[in-house]
């Protein structure tokens, strides 16, 4: 009675196509709060696993089935031990009760902006880095790209101002309570300073490098954004991106480092990464 069509001998219904709805509705809205971070990766795999495991039970390969239907017996468990972050995250997005300050759980889900970096102006990051290198200030500045880092800009203050190099050079003063952390920029204003970021736990990078740069890198493993470092120790400007340190670039490389990941085509971004000195090889020749 309430069949709509038949697929052979499938009936399909009208609380079918309300079921089938819901579940691409929710598993889009899903991508859209795991788009620019790594753990994208991980759910598109699991879900690759699973679809796998329903065409061998669909296949009626009974051992195949049977070891897959014991791995995902178990994926409850494994999604919460790999998702531990995100759900934590999540639900404390979802206890906050203070609508004034932050947008409700339906907002941040259903209407979040989309992310604009082609509006960037790059030109106060790269001056700033430069003036605050010359004084050896210490700087962390986080440009944001498809993802909006809003769970790490909750960790620092509220900013919500248009980019400009003065602003920069302010927040970063060494008097100033906002120098200690990152500087977090999306759609060309400054969202949040003296933000926590996490500590990348790569057992590989070298001794030399500080707090500042290895929380330069652990944002980049996790998110796709593009990190602006000045040392306080040499003043010297760094660039991380997709875990990797560029380390030592004068204004006008990480100009054209900044343009290139921010602007350009998945082309230039290869031939940069060919020809660019990351960390590793750069503590190979301090070394020699």
């Amino acid at each position: 009675m309430d069949t709509i069509f038949n697929i052979g001998f499938l009936e399909v219904k009208w609380i079918d196509l309300a079921d089938v709805c819901l579940v691409a509705f929710l598993i889009y809205q899903l991508y859209k709060l795991l788009k620019g971070s790594i753990a994208l990766r991980i759910f598109i795999g699991l879900l690759s696993v699973y679809l796998f495991y329903l065409v061998v039970k669909a296949a009626k390969m009974e051992l195949l089935s049977t070891i897959l239907g014991n791995v995902m017996g178990v994926g409850f468990i494994a999604i919460i031990i790999l998702f531990q972050q995100e759900i934590r995250k999540f639900l404390l997005i979802a206890g906050k009760t203070s609508s004034a300050r932050n947008k409700s759980l339906v907002q941040s889900i259903l209407f979040r902006n989309k992310n604009r970096i082609d509006k960037l102006d790059i030109s106060p990051i790269v001056e700033s880095a430069k003036i605050l290198g010359g004084t050896n200030t210490g700087a962390l500045v986080v440009i944001a790209k498809s993802s909006e880092l809003r769970l790490y800009a909750e960790t620092g203050d509220e900013i919500e101002a248009m980019i400009s190099k003065r602003l920069l050079l302010s927040i970063f003063n060494k008097t100033s309570p906002l120098h200690d952390g990152a500087v977090i920029i999306v759609n060309n204003r400054i969202k949040a300073a003296r933000c926590i970021l996490p500590v990348s736990e790569d057992s590989e990078l070298p001794a030399f490098l500080g707090l500042r740069h290895r929380a330069a890198i652990g944002i980049t493993e996790l998110t796709d954004c593009v990190v602006v470092i000045v040392s306080e120790e040499t003043g010297e400007i760094s660039l991380s991106r997709d875990g990797k340190l560029y380390y030592n670039l004068s204004p006008l490389e990480l100009r054209a480092k900044l343009n290139i990941y921010l602007f350009g085509t998945e082309d230039d971004i290869d031939r940069e990464t060919e020809s660019s000195i990351d960390v590793v090889s750069m503590t190979s020749k301090i070394e020699a």
